[in-house]
């Protein structure tokens, strides 16, 4: 499956440098771009301060009509993983599955937050948005994480709505239409499947939406203040708000701001569950959520928030329980979609006994530590934290095996061994991306230039019933030297669309 490229366009045409600027402008006047004055209502001024800085294409990343049915499928298969892991670990919880299941997801959390996290009244729930990194690579797509508390999706609705008043891609459903190059999912895509959402979750909860975003997640903030205005506009009374702005009484969450005070039906929590201790009022926030006062969105289930369960996935004792609770063709595309991927646990195995599926020269290991005298070619292997910790997001504690000195290596991987009893690590295999030739506007040259590089592929399913519904994927291109692919100042982030077609 290869990504369509950019279109042929002149690179330095007026059009193309007439769209950066006018897509620039737009994302400044939003309140998510740099730092300039976000438009009326959008952000605060300290939140404008802290929005995005990346580089702007003219076009919206190009992906060919089977890519786009691939990504459109990869969502259920998705949530079928996220519904079964969410089975698998209560099963294991109360011993009809093997018992180092929950014991693994459970490692290096506080008890008082396993304990919330395993209520009956939360036991069906998992995470209302599903959003995988997706690394396109010379053997096909790879994913390398899920995410169920994803950045980017106030970003992805505005720039794609931006793309589409500059370039006229009004969404069409005819995929080989050759005069146009339709945003996927829609101008709004983003919006209506964030809202659909919402709705689905709050169910018959009644009051407003409260977007509580974290001081640790405040460079977020402008986005989701401007997702908030936008549903506003289409009748959902939402607002981005801190954990301060929260206000608790027996009858439950209240919200006071300059509407008035307002009763909360909904929270969307936009706070990582590692940071629980820090967050003002996060013990009455659970409590109103215990009592079904309040739902709230992602769940308080760290177990689903874990790196590992791709491990989980590949365990061959797992097996009968994947083959039981996924479908022949589920299983078999999360079989090429996630990479292998162990828990790097420092208790000795039995001398008989190996570690599953991980060979060093073709042979078995049965020692983590063997791994540390590896040479460059063998460590093709990632090294990373598995979830509830600082490290575990935006890229941080990340360890690429080629990438470092072998002492460096030899480090990482004693760091991470030595973690476990606090913060799980986990090993990966690396899949290198394929590089993509693409364009961006230059503020110091001011031209549109050239550059290439490798992408990540970041789609946003909305879960609404049995349904996870594409609503827009955004692409970040990273130059070519950078091995670890996430947002930053020197990659292109842009929306993407269906590439026109090529006359035969």
């Amino acid at each position: 499956m290869a990504l369509a490229q950019h279109s042929r366009e002149p690179l330095n045409s007026d059009e193309a440098r007439r769209r950066c600027l006018a897509i620039r402008d737009a994302l400044v006047h939003a309140g998510v771009y740099g730092s300039a004055e976000p438009e009326q209502g959008a952000a605060t001024a300290g939140a404008a301060i802290s929005a995005a800085r990346f580089r702007l294409s003219p076009t919206p990343f190009p992906l060919s009509s089977s890519e786009v049915l691939f990504f459109q499928h990869l969502g259920q298969d998705l949530l079928a993983f996220y519904r079964a892991l969410n089975r698998l670990y209560h099963e294991s919880a109360r011993g009809t599955q093997p018992g180092w299941v929950a014991a693994y997801l459970d490692q290096g959390k506080p008890e008082s937050l396993i304990t919330f996290s395993r209520m009956n009244r939360f036991r069906t729930l998992i995470p209302g948005i599903i959003r995988p990194d997706v690394i396109p690579t010379a053997g096909g797509m790879v994913i390398t994480e899920l995410d169920s508390v994803p950045g980017g999706i106030g970003l992805t609705a505005c720039m794609t709505r931006a793309y589409d008043d500059q370039l006229g891609l009004a969404s069409t459903p005819d995929p080989t239409a050759s005069e146009r190059t339709p945003l996927i999912a829609g101008r709004d895509g983003m919006l209506q499947g964030f809202a659909a959402m919402l709705r689905a979750q709050q169910g018959d909860q009644e009051g407003c939406l409260a977007i509580v975003v974290s001081d640790e997640a405040k460079e977020y903030r402008p986005e989701m203040e401007w997702m908030a205005k936008r549903l506003r506009e289409i009748g959902c009374q939402a607002f981005c708000v801190g954990p301060r702005d929260i206000r608790f009484t027996d009858e439950g969450l209240f919200l006071q701001n300059e509407h008035g005070q307002r009763t909360i039906g909904l929270l969307y929590r936009f706070f990582e569950l590692f940071d629980l201790k820090n967050i003002p009022k996060s013990e009455l926030m659970m409590y109103a959520a215990k009592k079904g006062q309040v739902a709230v969105t992602p769940p308080y289930k760290p177990a689903l928030e874990e790196k590992l369960a791709f491990g989980l996935f590949h365990h061959p004792e797992l097996e009968p329980f994947w083959e039981q609770t996924l479908t022949a063709e589920t299983r078999t595309n999360l079989r090429q979609l996630l990479p292998r991927t162990w828990i790097l646990d420092p208790q000795p195995v039995p001398p008989t006994a190996v570690i599953p599926n991980l060979l060093l020269s073709g042979r078995a290991v049965s020692d983590f530590r063997r791994l540390a005298n590896t040479t460059q070619k063998e460590r093709q292997l990632v090294v990373k934290p598995s979830g509830f910790s600082e490290l575990a997001w935006g890229s941080r504690g990340v360890s690429i095996g080629h990438d470092l000195p072998q002492v460096e290596w030899a480090a990482a991987l004693e760091h991470a061994l030595q973690s476990f009893s606090t913060t799980p690590y986990v090993l990966q295999e690396f899949h290198k991306g394929r590089l993509f030739e693409s364009s961006y506007w230059d503020e110091r040259s001011e031209t549109v230039v050239p550059m290439s590089g490798r992408v990540r592929l970041s789609p946003y399913y909305f879960v609404v019933g049995d349904k996870a519904e594409l609503g827009g994927i955004l692409a970040t291109l990273c130059p070519a030297n950078k091995k670890i692919i996430h947002g930053m100042v020197d990659a292109i982030m842009a929306p993407c669309a269906i590439a026109p077609s090529v006359p035969a």
